[in-house]
């Protein structure tokens, strides 16, 4: 752990009731006992197993008899959370634990990268009241002539509180120099918290927890500021009595994946359901997507989370989304020509496959040209290991980061 990882955790062990599991909670936060409910928590494998990376590179036969072959770049990154993929292929890596990790030519600096802010984390990746210290990290439009990075992370605000920050620096081949931070939500903000540049070049970023109908605090939020923190003039609910005007859309739970159609400049965003419902939304200005009130996910107790069963009336539908859960978490558009069957389509990682603990996926979406769904195909499910990340490098590949103690940067590339 180096001086950004949180020492103000304290171990809290409780005997849940659907699964045996440990909860650590920070002391900072939570100063007191912890009553469990069985009802509130979680029915999915929760990915404690930590599963072991088998010997690689791998080959796949997928749809379209196209054949992969999964490159393991590194396996030695603890609890990675995100990747930027720089220009060269270096890759600068997010942990949990609040640390960003460097790859040059594919080899891992055995060094932390200098300059990033402090940051509180703790917990268990899948378990209630996990935090998580670094979370997303993205480059700048104009990176190749500013430098500039982002990073979204939970910031400790005084002795008993956090809240979302994101920051932005410049990367100077060695540290992050110069860190500010250009957003710092209000106490009790969270995350986990993924960005997206627009095409309009605003900066879009989510937010969870907290009231996701209400809009005088950010939980269950998709926000959207300028590149310098600033906000745009055109936000949806700029003058609204009680409103934050950084947001721009509403009724979100757990957001774990963001990204922006390349043809259509339309900002796709997903969401954690409740027990089952994960989902895929298409955001349009100011809309409202229905959590909690509605969902395509079931309370903890079995019954669908509006009471009546699944629908979304008055409110967004998704276009895709998954029952039983996948976890979802990450989000790409593949627009390369190295993998060309699979040029145009969406790739989200997966937390959980099946009902095996401790495992993931990567799952590919298939569309029509009126963005309807065709059908999915299930991928690296034999790695058992759970998926956090994806992005597509500029070489026209896939990488993916794995959520484990060894966390992996893979790489998916053509077979032959």
């Amino acid at each position: 752990m180096n001086d950004r990882c949180a020492t103000r955790g304290t171990a809290l062990l409780g005997v849940l009731a659907l699964h045996a599991a440990i909860l650590i909670a920070p002391a900072a936060i939570a100063q007191q006992d912890v009553e469990f409910d069985a009802f509130n928590i979680p029915v999915a494998p929760l990915g404690l197993a930590n599963q072991p990376l088998p010997e690689g590179p791998f080959t796949f036969k997928t749809g379209e008899d196209m054949d992969i072959r999964v490159v393991v770049v590194t396996d030695e990154i603890e609890f990675p959370w995100s990747l930027a993929i720089l220009p060269n292929l270096d890759m600068l890596v997010t942990t949990r634990a609040g640390e960003v990790r460097v790859l040059r030519d594919g080899v891992l600096d055995p060094e932390p990268v200098a300059g990033g802010p402090d940051s509180f984390w703790t917990g268990i990746s899948g378990l209630p009241g996990a935090v998580h210290g670094y979370q997303d990290i993205v480059l700048h439009p104009q990176f190749a002539d500013n430098g500039i990075v982002y990073l979204t992370y939970t910031k400790p605000v005084g002795d008993q509180a956090t809240a979302l920050g994101l920051g932005r620096a410049r990367w100077d081949g060695e540290a992050l120099a110069g860190f500010e931070d250009i957003y710092v939500g209000h106490e009790g903000s969270a995350g986990p918290s993924r960005m997206a540049f627009g095409h309009d070049g605003a900066l879009y970023f989510t937010a969870s927890g907290g009231s996701a109908q209400e809009l005088d605090n950010l939980g269950g939020k998709v926000l959207r500021i300028n590149d310098d923190g600033s906000i745009p003039e055109d936000n949806p609910f700029i003058g609204k009595e009680g409103a934050l005007p950084e947001i721009y859309t509403i009724g979100h739970r757990n957001s774990l994946g963001l990204a922006v159609h390349p043809a259509t400049g339309d900002v796709w965003q997903h969401e954690n359901g409740p027990n089952g419902g994960d989902e895929i939304n298409v955001l349009a200005r100011g809309a409202n997507y229905g959590w909690p009130i509605v969902s395509l996910g079931r309370t903890y107790p079995g019954p669908w989370q509006d009471g009546k069963g699944p629908g979304h009336e008055g409110y967004v539908p998704p276009i895709v989304y998954w029952m039983p859960a996948i976890a979802a978490s990450g989000m790409a558009f593949y627009t390369g020509d190295a993998l060309p069957q699979w040029k145009g389509d969406v790739f989200v990682g997966g937390l959980r496959y099946g009902e095996i603990p401790g495992t993931g996926q990567l799952q590919r979406i298939l569309f029509n040209q009126d963005m309807e769904e065709l059908r999915r195909e299930v991928l690296l499910a034999d790695l058992k290991q759970r998926i956090r990340d994806v992005r597509q490098g500029p070489d026209g590949l896939l990488y993916v980061i794995t959520d484990e103690q060894a966390g992996a940067v893979l790489r998916i590339e053509p077979a032959n």
